[in-house]
C-alpha cells in the first residue's frame, strides 16, 4: 500500500499546516507519482543536485499537463508552478519534501507505522540516486584527468578548485556506502526468508537484487579504471591504499552475492531426501568465460563450526562434516536465457548425523546445525580466486517422527526472535509477550491458510495459559516477557504437555478439519471453560459455542446450556472431537444431528450459521439397489438420562424373582440343558438379528431354567452346525465358557413360562419361524462339541457343585468416569424402521 492510499482517505484538516505554495489540487493529481521520486535524498546545492532537481521539475510539469487535460484552472496552476520554480528547482524540492514529511507525520500519528512497501520504495530510490551521484563523480574525474595540468602545473578549466586525489577519495567513499546498502539489502532479504519459515509474506524474486549487484559492479569497474589511469597523479602512497579498498569492496560484494535461494527443510529427518538450491548473483557477470562449471559442495556443520566460520568471515575451510550427506556435489551452472547462475540440489539425503555435546538440560530437538554450501571460483576480469561459502538457516535433525513437534518449536523460536546480524545461532531466551503474540498469529494464519487471525480475546486466553495466571488483566500481560522454558520445556500445570505442544495440536486440527469454520468465525476457539460458563449461563436453552479443548491436544468441543424445569441452567461440554472423529463425520453434520443445539452464541440459529457446512444426506437406494445408510451422533447428559420406559422403548414387564437353587437342582441335568443352550448361538445368517435388552452386552451369561422352558429365540433349524459358530461376529453370540452357576440372566415373565417368549419387535425382512422343538435324537443326547468339558460331569457332581457356589448380582453396565457427556454414532437405515442402536447388545 502506498502513502497516498492512506493520505487520500484522511480529512483535509490534517494537512492544513502544509506549505500553501504547492496547491492541494495538484497534489491530488500527482497522487503516487510524487512519493516515488527521491525528494528527500537531494541534499545539497552542487551541480549534481541542481541537475536532478531540474529534471524532476520537468517530469512533474509533464505529468500535471497530462492529467489536467483541458481543465483551464489546473493548466493555469501548472503554468504558475513552472514560472515560480524554473529558475530555482531546489526550492521546489524543499517544498515537496516538507509536504511528504507532513503526510508521513499524519499517518504515523494515526497508525503508528508506515506501509512496508513505502519503506522499500524509499530505500530503492536512495540507492538509485547514490549510483547516479557516483556515476557523476566518475565523469568529473574523467574530465579533470583528461584536461590535465597547464604549463605552470596548475589545473585549468572549471575543475580548478577540485583536486583529482580528493575527488577520487570522495568517489571511493560513495562506492563503499553503495556497497553497504547492497549488503544491508541482502541481509534484509535473508531475514525475510527466515521469517517466511513462520509464515510471513516473502518476496522471493532475486532479480531486483541481482540487478542492483550488477549495476554496482559496473560502477566499481568504471571507477577502478579511472583510478588506474590516474596512478601517476595519485602517487606511490595513495594508490596502494585505494587498491586495497577496491579489493575489499569486490571481495565482500562477491561473497555476499552467494545466497541460498531455496532453503533445505528446517526440520530434517535422517534417511529422507530433500532439495535445496544456491544462487550466485554475480555469476552471469563474472563466470561467463569460465572453461567449465564450478562444483558446489554441501556439508552438515554444527553450531560450533558455524560460529567459527562466522568469526573468520567465512575465510576458513571446513575441516570435518558433522553428518554424512549423499549426492552433495552439484555443478554451478549459468542459464543465459534467465540470466541466473544456480546450483540445484535435487536428491540430497542425510544418511546420518553426528551429535555434538549438548549444554545443560538441552534436548536433541534443541540442537541446531546447518548445511554449508561452498565452492571456489576464479573471477574473470582479474583472475582472482575466491572461496565462496554460505550457511543455510538453522536446522534441527530428527531420527523419528515423534520428535517433529519439539523440533518445530525450536525452529519457530529461532526464526522469530533471532537478530539480522548474530553469532550462529544465538537467540534470546526471553522475549516480549506482544512479539510472541505476533509470532503465534503469523504461524496460525500461515498453517491454516486463512486471512482471519487471532483476536485480543484469544491472546488473553493464551497469556493466561502460558503464564498460569488467571488474575491478571490483558494490560498486565503486555509488559511481561515469556521464556523458552515456558514455551516448550515446562509442562503446563495439571497437564501432560507443554504450551507449544497444545498450540501445535490446535494448528493441526484446524488446518485439517476446521479451516472453513474458523474462516467463517464460527469457532470461538481460544476460550476457557470457566469463561464459557459465564457466557452461556444467561443464554436461552440450547445456546452453544465451539472451543478448543484445554485438556487434550488437538480437540474441539461443543459447550451448550440446558435449563431444567425450575429455570436453573447447566453448561455441558461434549467430549472433544479429534481430527479422526471429524474425518468420520464432519463438525457441521454433528451439530445438525444434536437436537439439544439450537443457537450459536450469541443468538444465531444453527442452521443459518452452519447450513453451508452440512453435507447432503443420501436417501433411497443407490445404483446397486442397496438402501442408503447414514451415521448419526447422539449425546446423553446426566439431565437427559431417564428410565428406559421414558426413552421411546416399550416398557418392560416386571422381572421374575430369582429361582431358589433347591427347586432347580433336581431337574438340572446336562441332557435337559441342550434345548436351552443350543439356541444361544443361531446360525450365521442371523447374527445381526436384534435381541431383547435383557441380554448382556458383551459376554453371554446363561440363565438357569428348567428344561421344559422353550428358547427365547426362533431357530430355523432343529439342529445347529458347530462350524457355523466361528462365523458369528456379534459379541452376544460368542461361544460360552464353562457353565457356572453364577452365570444367569433375568428376563420377562412370559419368557420364563412354558408358554414361550413374549411378543417382541422383529426385523420385517425376517419371516416368522416356528419355535425350536427338541428332537429325540441320539446326537442331541450328548453334549455339543463346543460345550466345556465341565458340562460332561455326572448329574450328581453338578448338583453338588451348584449347592456350593453362590449367585452373583445381576449384570450392570460400567459407570462412566469422564466429565464430558458421552457422544456416540449410530447407524440408521433410512429405508425402513429399525431398532435404536442403544437397544442392540454389544453396540459400541
Amino acid at each position: 500500500m502506498s502513502l497516498w492510499n492512506l493520505v487520500s482517505n484522511m480529512p483535509p484538516e490534517e494537512f492544513s499546516s502544509l506549505p500553501a505554495e504547492f496547491p492541494r489540487s495538484l497534489r491530488c493529481l500527482l497522487a503516487e507519482w510524487l512519493e516515488n521520486q527521491p525528494w528527500e535524498f537531494i541534499n545539497g546545492s552542487d551541480t549534481f543536485c541542481s541537475s536532478v532537481a531540474s529534471g524532476m521539475l520537468s517530469a512533474m510539469l509533464e505529468k500535471l499537463r497530462s492529467a489536467a487535460g483541458s481543465d483551464g484552472q489546473i493548466l493555469q496552476q501548472v503554468s504558475s508552478i513552472e514560472n515560480t520554480f524554473r529558475r530555482d528547482p531546489l526550492r521546489l524540492v524543499a517544498i515537496v519534501r516538507a509536504i511528504l514529511e507532513g503526510e508521513k507525520a499524519a499517518v504515523l500519528k494515526r497508525d503508528h507505522h508506515l506501509p512496508l512497501s513505502f519503506h522499500r520504495r524509499q530505500e530503492e530510490l536512495k540507492f538509485s540516486l547514490g549510483l547516479q551521484r557516483l556515476q557523476h563523480r566518475i565523469r568529473e574525474i574523467q574530465a579533470l584527468r583528461e584536461e590535465g595540468p597547464g604549463l605552470d602545473g596548475a589545473m585549468q578549466g572549471p575543475m580548478v578548485p577540485r583536486e583529482l586525489p580528493n575527488l577520487i577519495l570522495e568517489a571511493m567513499k560513495e562506492l563503499e556506502a553503495a556497497k553497504q546498502q547492497v549488503l544491508k539489502r541482502i541481509q534484509i532479504w535473508k531475514r525475510q526468508q527466515q521469517l517466511a519459515g513462520n509464515g510471513a509474506i516473502f518476496e522471493e524474486n532475486l532479480a531486483p537484487l541481482q540487478k542492483r549487484c550488477e549495476n554496482l559492479f559496473e560502477v566499481y569497474l568504471q571507477l577502478q579504471q579511472q583510478v588506474m589511469a590516474a596512478s601517476t597523479e595519485l602517487g606511490p602512497e595513495l594508490l596502494p591504499r585505494l587498491l586495497e579498498r577496491f579489493n575489499e569492496v569486490l571481495s565482500s560484494l562477491v561473497k555476499s552475492s552467494f545466497l541460498v535461494e531455496k532453503q533445505p527443510p528446517q526440520v530434517l529427518k535422517t534417511q529422507t531426501k530433500f532439495q535445496a538450491s544456491v544462487r550466485f548473483l554475480l555469476g552471469p557477470r563474472l563466470l561467463k568465460a569460465a572453461p567449465k562449471p564450478y562444483m558446489v559442495r554441501a556439508d552438515m556443520v554444527t553450531e560450533k563450526q558455524a560460529r567459527e566460520l562466522e568469526l573468520s568471515n567465512y575465510s576458513n575451510i571446513l575441516s570435518e562434516s558433522t553428518g554424512e550427506i549423499l549426492h552433495n556435489t552439484v555443478a554451478l551452472e549459468t542459464n543465459p536465457t534467465s540470466g541466473t547462475c544456480c546450483a540445484n540440489f535435487k536428491n540430497v539425503l542425510l544418511k546420518k548425523i553426528k551429535r555434538c555435546e549438548r549444554k545443560g538440560s538441552e534436548s536433541v530437538t534443541e540442537e541446531k546445525c546447518a548445511v554449508l554450501f561452498s565452492t571456489n571460483v576464479v573471477l574473470t576480469p582479474s583472475n582472482v580466486s575466491i572461496h565462496l561459502q554460505v550457511l543455510s538457516l538453522p536446522i534441527v535433525v530428527i531420527v523419528h517422527g515423534n520428535q517433529d513437534n519439539n523440533a518445530k518449536a525450536t525452529v519457530l523460536w529461532d526464526n522469530a526472535f533471532s537478530d539480522i546480524e548474530r553469532v550462529p545461532f544465538v537467540v534470546a531466551e526471553r522475549v516480549p509477550w506482544d512479539k510472541m503474540c505476533d509470532t503465534l498469529n503469523l504461524k496460525f494464519m500461515a498453517e491454516v491458510q486463512t486471512t482471519k487471525g487471532l483476536l485480543k480475546e484469544h491472546y488473553f486466553f493464551l497469556a493466561q495459559k502460558i503464564f498460569n495466571d488467571h488474575s491478571a488483566s490483558p494490560e498486565d500481560f503486555q509488559s511481561r516477557h515469556v521464556s523458552w522454558a515456558q514455551f516448550n520445556k515446562e509442562i503446563l500445570p495439571g497437564r501432560g504437555f507443554t504450551f507449544w505442544q497444545w498450540f501445535d495440536g490446535v494448528l493441526d486440527l484446524t488446518k485439517r478439519c476446521l479451516k472453513s469454520y474458523w474462516s467463517d468465525r464460527l469457532i470461538m476457539g481460544f476460550i476457557s471453560k470457566q469463561y464459557v460458563c459465564k457466557l452461556l449461563s444467561m443464554k436461552p436453552d440450547g445456546t452453544f459455542l465451539l472451543r478448543f479443548s484445554d485438556s487434550e491436544i488437538g480437540g474441539v468441543t461443543i459447550a451448550y446450556v440446558i435449563r431444567g424445569k425450575d429455570g436453573s441452567s447447566q453448561v455441558e461440554n461434549i467430549q472433544p472431537f479429534s481430527a479422526k472423529d471429524l474425518s468420520i463425520r464432519s463438525l457441521g453434520d454433528r451439530i445438525r444431528d444434536l437436537e439439544q443445539l439450537r443457537n450459536l452464541y450469541p443468538n444465531t440459529p444453527k442452521d443459518q450459521a452452519f447450513g453451508s457446512h452440512y453435507n447432503k444426506e443420501q436417501t433411497g437406494k443407490d445404483g446397486r439397489g442397496y438402501v442408503s445408510t447414514a451415521i448419526k451422533m447422539t449425546v446423553e447428559s446426566e439431565r437427559d438420562q431417564q428410565p428406559p420406559s421414558t426413552m421411546g422403548v416399550p416398557p418392560e414387564a416386571p422381572q421374575v424373582p430369582m429361582f431358589s437353587l433347591p427347586v432347580l437342582q433336581h431337574e438340572l441335568h446336562p441332557e435337559n440343558l441342550q434345548p436351552l443352550l443350543a439356541p444361544m448361538c443361531p446360525p450365521t445368517p442371523f447374527c445381526s438379528q436384534p435381541i431383547p435388552r435383557a441380554y448382556p452386552t458383551v459376554e453371554s451369561n446363561i440363565m438357569m431354567a428348567p428344561d421344559r422352558l422353550t428358547s427365547p429365540f426362533h431357530s430355523p433349524s432343529p439342529m445347529l452346525s458347530p462350524p457355523s459358530l466361528s462365523h458369528c461376529q456379534d459379541p452376544a453370540f460368542r461361544s460360552p465358557g464353562p457353565f457356572m452357576p453364577n452365570q444367569y440372566m433375568h428376563g420377562e415373565v412370559s419368557q420364563l413360562l412354558p408358554a414361550g417368549p413374549s411378543a417382541e419387535p422383529q426385523d420385517q425382512e425376517m419371516s416368522e419361524l416356528p419355535p425350536f422343538q427338541a428332537v429325540e435324537d441320539a446326537s442331541l443326547q450328548s453334549p455339543p462339541r463346543w460345550m466345556s468339558p465341565s458340562m460332561e460331569q455326572s448329574s450328581s457332581e453338578l448338583d453338588q457343585f451348584l449347592q456350593d457356589v453362590p449367585l452373583l448380582p445381576p449384570f450392570a453396565p460400567l459407570p462412566q468416569h469422564s466429565g464430558y457427556p458421552n457422544s456416540s454414532l449410530s447407524s440408521w437405515g433410512l429405508g425402513e424402521a429399525r431398532w435404536d442402536d442403544s437397544m442392540r447388545p454389544g453396540h459400541a
